[in-house]
């Protein structure tokens, strides 16, 4: 693939985050087998730095590198929680069945309620991760007028 077809490719997968100018992004539980490609289309379609681990800034996007030996998900996805904006979402990184750390769809199934959070989408986001989209449930979410 052309540096200009790559490029265009990691846009269209930002975009199907949801990443836009000026959302903050935190990457969550990184490795060495991340899709560091994903990462570059996500901070030049956001045009901002990816938010540290350490910060205490509100982000609107947070994504969660998750591998089925990564420990409790459930505590993950409450630490995740914890700086994500009222309208933000968790976007839950996993590689894609057949791959080393896959996880069952049905472990994230049964973590994702107990945190107050629902899958809306699931997403090829590189070659070896899958995305799956998790937000608040739209009754839970406070509306500002």
């Amino acid at each position: 693939m052309s540096p200009t077809a790559a490029n265009a490719e990691g846009q269209r997968r930002a975009e199907r985050l949801g990443i836009t100018p000026g959302v903050l992004v935190q990457s969550l539980n990184e490795d060495n087998d991340i899709a560091y490609d994903l990462l570059d289309a996500v901070t030049s379609a956001s045009g901002t730095e990816l938010v540290p681990e350490d910060s205490d800034d509100v982000v609107d996007v947070v994504l969660l590198w998750w591998r089925d030996d990564d420990g409790d998900l459930v505590e993950a996805l409450i630490d995740a929680r914890r700086q994500l904006s009222e309208a933000g979402v968790i976007w839950l990184l996993t590689p894609k069945a057949g791959r080393a750390g896959h996880v069952e769809p049905s472990d994230v199934l049964e973590a994702v309620p107990a945190v107050g959070l629902v899958q809306t989408s699931t997403v090829s986001v590189a070659t070896e991760w899958a995305g799956m989209r998790l937000a608040a449930p739209k009754s839970q979410r406070v509306r500002h007028r």
